[in-house]
C-alpha cells in the first residue's frame, strides 16, 4: 500500500491558522511608526516581569553577547490563560520565528502574540540539525540541577521566572513551558535534546505583538550562550559567557492596527459531552 502523502504535512491545518502576512510585515518593518514607552534590561542570571498592553510590540535584544532567554507569556488579566508551548510547537512549529504565533491553554485556545521580527530568522537549520527559538526544551530549575549534579543553585530559569512573577501575585505553580528565546536546539541521531553555542551577536533581536492584554516574564539563562554543558561531570560555571538581555515596549501608530481586533477563542460550548444528572 502506498502510503498517504498527506501523513507526513503538518498534521494541524485549516483557515484559522492562516496569518495576514502583509499586516504582520508593516508592524515589523515599519519602526518609525512606533513610541518606546517602556525599557528594562534583564541582568545576568536574573528574570524580570512586565506588562504589554493589546497592541502593542515588544522586543527582546542582545546587548554585548549572545544571551539565552526563557519567555513566560500569561493573561494579564486572568493568568489561568498562558502560554502553551506543546500546542503551539503542533500548531506552528518547534522552533519559532516570524509570523508564528504563539498560542494560549485550553479553554482559551488562541493567539497571545505574533511573531513580527526577528533578525536571525536566517539562520535555518545548521549542520548538525540546530535551530532557534525553541519550544521542543523547556526552563532549566534547581530540581533537574539537585537530581543531576546534586547542587543547589537558586538562579535557575524556573526559579528567576518564579521571582519574577511574585510581585503580581502569581507564584511556582504559574510558571510554565517556555519559548527559549535566541536558544539553539535540535534532536541528534539518537533522538534525543540538545543544545548548542547561541549564535546571536550584539543588537540582535526577536519583537512579538500582542494579541491580548500581556503578562510577560523573562529569564537570562543562567547558562549564558550555552557554549558550556550545563549537566554532566567535570563543568564549570559559565558566568563568563552571561549577558543581559534589553526588553523595550512600543506603542504603534493608530493606522499600523487599523481594522485589527483580540483573537477570540474557538466556539466550542464546553460541555464535553456530559449531560446535567437530574437528582429526585
Amino acid at each position: 500500500m502506498t502510503p498517504d502523502p498527506r501523513l507526513t504535512e503538518a498534521a494541524y491545518q485549516g483557515n484559522a491558522l492562516k496569518v495576514d502576512q502583509d499586516f504582520y510585515k508593516r508592524i515589523g518593518e515599519q519602526t518609525e511608526k512606533r513610541t518606546l514607552v517602556q525599557e528594562l534590561t534583564v541582568q545576568i542570571r536574573s528574570g524580570q516581569a512586565w506588562e504589554v498592553p493589546a497592541g502593542h510590540v515588544c522586543r527582546i535584544s542582545t546587548v554585548d553577547g549572545p544571551q539565552v532567554g526563557d519567555l513566560n507569556l500569561w493573561n494579564l488579566h486572568d493568568p489561568r490563560e498562558r502560554f502553551w508551548a506543546a500546542r503551539t510547537r503542533q500548531l506552528q512549529a518547534a522552533h519559532l520565528s516570524t509570523y508564528d504565533r504563539l498560542w494560549s491553554t485550553l479553554p482559551f485556545l488562541r493567539p497571545m502574540a505574533t511573531i513580527v521580527s526577528d533578525t536571525l530568522a536566517g539562520y535555518g537549520t545548521d549542520a548538525e540539525g540546530g535551530r532557534l527559538h525553541d519550544t521542543l526544551g523547556t526552563r532549566c530549575d534547581p530540581y533537574v540541577s539537585q537530581m543531576l549534579n546534586d547542587v543547589s543553585f537558586d538562579y535557575h530559569c524556573h526559579s528567576n521566572l518564579v521571582r519574577a512573577v511574585l510581585p503580581f501575585g502569581l507564584t511556582e505553580f504559574d510558571v510554565h513551558d517556555v519559548l527559549n528565546v535566541f536558544q539553539c536546539t535540535g534532536l541528534n541521531d539518537q533522538d534525543e535534546y540538545f543544545m548548542k553555542t547561541c549564535p546571536a551577536q550584539p543588537g540582535d533581536h526577536f519583537e512579538f505583538f500582542a494579541e491580548q492584554d500581556l503578562l510577560v516574564a523573562l529569564s537570562a539563562c543562567p547558562g549564558g550562550d550555552l557554549s558550556q554543558p550545563m549537566f554532566g561531570s567535570g563543568n564549570e560555571d559559565p558566568v563568563e559567557n552571561c549577558h543581559p538581555l534589553n526588553v523595550a515596549i512600543y506603542g504603534l501608530d493608530d493606522d499600523l492596527t487599523d481594522g485589527w481586533s483580540e483573537p477570540t477563542s474557538p466556539r466550542y460550548l464546553g460541555a464535553h459531552g456530559l449531560r446535567a444528572q437530574a437528582w429526585s
